[in-house]
């Protein structure tokens, strides 16, 4: 229990373990002020019996001395518990809240390929369902747990101070209490970590099901891709039915333990009575004393089963703010040219190997086409350039230094991206525009959307350049989304531009209003595109062929062609795709 309290503890940062600690000190203050409680009982008591049974006359101060204890028990709990409760409740949400912005830093410095080997749904986990019970689950727990013990223990050292025998018979219930309670940690163990697999695969099963839907409708498998999330939902209730119970008896039990405990303190508070080694002053504090005792250690108690979730919790984050990021703190350096140069790069996904020694120089402000047969490594040779990924062997420079001598942040404001697949946030289309640069004004953000083309039918939406688009642009169509991400790159205005097949997909209508977009974006920059069709690939500065992740070709387009290899094959498959009629 308290290795896992203590763990959490330091999963939080320092302003936030200081309250959780605060509160702790604060808490040892409440569960005085709620022991003063036997302390009013007592003077009270004693004074009724003795006036009842020795005949002495009740006093007035007895009741205002009962009455003052009382109120200084009672006022003193309610402002140390409000401020356990405020100080433990920001500590715990605060520190979930931190920790999430902190995964999302540092998801940012991860080698891509980590997305690759990861589901979505797990990382997505860790960052909603996860947080989410450590920030519910972790506040009440601490408050609980550590409340019920801290009450417990202040009102056995209390009854002490009265009968050291009833305080050992409370002592040993307590003992028997924390054996019981024990094996409810261990009874949600296993569990917990079933309960947290399900987790991620009901969001990774939802996203899955929500981002293909199209597909699954257009084959026709919406039952079956239904049964299988309808399966994954009914796992995941099954485990959580499955740690209920599991706790259930285990709980009854310890209740059970809490209860007869108080029972024998009365019955030996009444032993002692009858034989004559207690005074019935005492064994009627006694009494009352058997009821208080073990409320706030039996909900404490109830409670602990939730540790093993806050623990599970703490170790998944961790390791996710563990993953070694590449290395990010390079200098901060702006470049005074913007001349990319790759030698002998070597790069592999796990065994395979996808770059082969390539090298390659780009000019600055000139075009360099990339073309090759599909899977032949040109989508990752750029994401090496941009430092997505860092090479296995070789080097990658810009500026003449190596990306590896920038900070990523100072490295990312010489790259803009425009991919196949535009990502447009759930937000408006200005936000959107402006992502790269929050701040930027409402001018900056029409001048960059007419630059892309895009103003007019931003314009002819219901809310303009307010108008809210779906998740990934949903609303929007093809060509559309992709203009927003060209003036997004505009915005940006980075020297080097890296088009990822940005016009693949870009239907006829679209394509003129794309290819002028394109032009005003890559004005006077250094651009690297991936590109299919002919007419951007042959005004390149330089073309290179990239096949079986080796540069097989390379020259201007004239020279390619009269070679008749991969390239010129490649020119007459377009030609006659371009040719072929109904």
């Amino acid at each position: 229990m308290f290795e896992t309290l203590i763990k959490f503890f330091k999963f939080c940062d320092v302003e936030n373990r200081r309250k959780f600690y605060g509160s702790i000190i604060v808490g040892i203050f409440n569960s005085l002020f709620m022991a003063l409680r036997i302390g009013a009982v007592a003077v009270m008591l004693r004074g009724v019996i003795a006036t009842a049974f020795e005949g002495i006359p009740f006093e007035t101060k007895t009741v205002w001395l009962s009455f003052g204890i009382m109120c200084v028990s009672v006022i003193g709990g309610i402002v140390t518990r409000k401020v356990t409760s405020m100080w433990q409740c920001e500590g715990g949400y605060r520190t979930c809240a931190k920790k999430r912005i902190e995964i999302a830093e540092h998801l940012r410095y991860l080698p891509m390929g980590y997305f690759n080997d990861n589901s979505l749904g797990e990382i997505t986990s860790v960052t909603t369902n996860t947080m989410e019970n450590m920030g519910d689950v972790a506040t009440r727990a601490v408050m609980m747990v550590f409340q019920g013990l801290l009450d417990t223990a202040l009102i056995i050292v209390m009854l002490f101070l009265f009968d050291w025998r009833i305080a050992l018979v409370a002592l040993a219930g307590f003992g028997l209490f924390e054996f019981v309670n024990l094996f409810m940690r261990l009874a949600v163990k296993n569990i917990s970590a079933d309960k947290m697999r399900d987790d991620a695969a009901e969001i990774g099963k939802v996203l899955e099901y929500i981002q293909g839907i199209s597909e699954v409708k257009a084959y026709n498998l919406v039952g079956k891709r239904s049964r299988e999330l309808n399966s994954v939902i009914n796992r995941r209730k099954k485990t959580l039915i499955k740690m209920e119970m599991r706790c259930i008896p285990v709980s009854n039990i310890q209740s059970l333990v809490a209860k007869l405990s108080g029972v024998a303190m009365m019955i030996t508070s009444l032993y002692f009575y009858l034989n004559g080694s207690m005074l019935l002053a005492d064994c009627s504090t006694m009494l009352v004393c058997s009821f208080m005792l073990f409320n706030a250690l039996e909900a404490g108690g109830n409670y602990s089963a939730l540790l093993r979730i806050i623990d599970l919790g703490v170790t998944k984050a961790s390791a996710i703010l563990a993953l070694p990021t590449m290395d990010i703190e390079g200098s901060e350096i702006q470049p005074s040219k913007r001349d990319i140069e790759a030698r002998d790069v070597d790069f592999a996904y796990d065994t395979k190997k996808i770059i082969d020694g390539i090298s390659l120089k780009i000019p600055e402000h000139t075009t360099t086409a990339i073309v090759g047969p599909s899977g032949g490594g040109k989508t990752t040779f750029c994401h090496l350039l941009s430092r997505f990924w860092d090479v296995d062997k070789g080097s990658v420079s810009l500026g003449g230094k190596n990306v590896k001598d920038y900070s990523m942040d100072s490295l990312m404001k010489n790259f803009s991206f425009v991919f196949q697949s535009v990502y447009l946030f759930h937000d408006t289309i200005a936000n959107n525009i402006r992502f790269g640069e929050p701040d930027a004004s409402m001018e900056k953000v029409i001048a960059a959307a007419k630059k892309a083309c895009c103003h007019d039918f931003i314009m002819s939406l219901p809310n303009g350049y307010d108008t809210v688009i779906g998740e990934a642009g949903a609303s929007l169509s093809g060509g559309e989304r992709q203009r927003i991400s060209i003036a997004r790159a505009i915005m940006k205005d980075s020297p080097v531009i890296i088009l990822d097949e940005a016009t693949a997909n870009v239907d006829p209508e679209n394509e003129r209003d794309l290819m002028e977009a394109v032009k005003e974006l890559t004005r006077e920059k250094t651009v690297i595109m991936i590109a299919h069709r002919l007419k951007t690939v042959r005004n390149a500065d330089q073309i290179v062929v990239i096949d079986k992740g080796r540069i097989a070709e390379q020259g201007k387009h004239d020279e390619l062609v009269a070679k008749g290899g991969i390239y010129a094959r490649f020119i007459d498959s377009r030609k006659q795709a371009v040719s072929w009629k109904l």
